[in-house]
């Protein structure tokens, strides 16, 4: 009679060999999502400061009313969304915006929080070291403290 099925050896070496599969391919895909979460949070620092930056341009331009005592940098990051009058366009109440909206920090694990709370923020007057806040947004940061792929923390970048 013809024999149908598996052994108990073939059985075992088929099982061994897709623990061995597994064992490889899930620390890969774990750090697969890791590299894209680092990408993403490289990303939103890069908006957010570009748009700080804009700010800035644009308040040392003149295009944004200066008010004494104002170093130039946005009040808050929402402003940077909502935007501020544009005191040198022909058009009255036309607006500089400098974001569509504020993205989230991916690092942060708290998904309750709006994205412009998952950031810890660096006013103009603090050190570049011990950042905090202000009267100003000078620069964000990530709150996790968290190591990135590269041994580095995801808030100091």
């Amino acid at each position: 009679m013809g024999q149908k099925g598996l052994t108990l050896i073939e059985l075992l070496i088929t099982i061994t060999i897709l623990a061995i599969l597994a064992s490889v391919i899930i620390p890969l895909s774990e750090m697969t999502v890791k590299r894209q979460k680092e990408l993403e949070l490289r990303r939103n620092l890069r908006i957010i400061r570009t748009a700080i930056d804009d700010y800035k341009r644009a308040w040392d331009d003149g295009r944004i009313t200066k008010k004494v005592g104002e170093s130039g940098y946005p009040p808050e990051l929402q402003i940077l969304v909502v935007g501020v009058n544009d005191i040198k366009s022909p058009e009255f109440g036309r607006k500089i915006r400098f974001l569509r909206r504020v993205p989230r920090d991916p690092m942060h694990p708290d998904k309750t929080l709006l994205p412009e709370e998952t950031w810890g923020l660096r006013s103009y007057e603090s050190e570049p070291e011990n950042p905090r806040p202000g009267d100003d947004v000078f620069d964000v940061y990530s709150l996790s403290e968290e190591t990135a792929i590269d041994g580095t923390l995801y808030n100091t970048w």
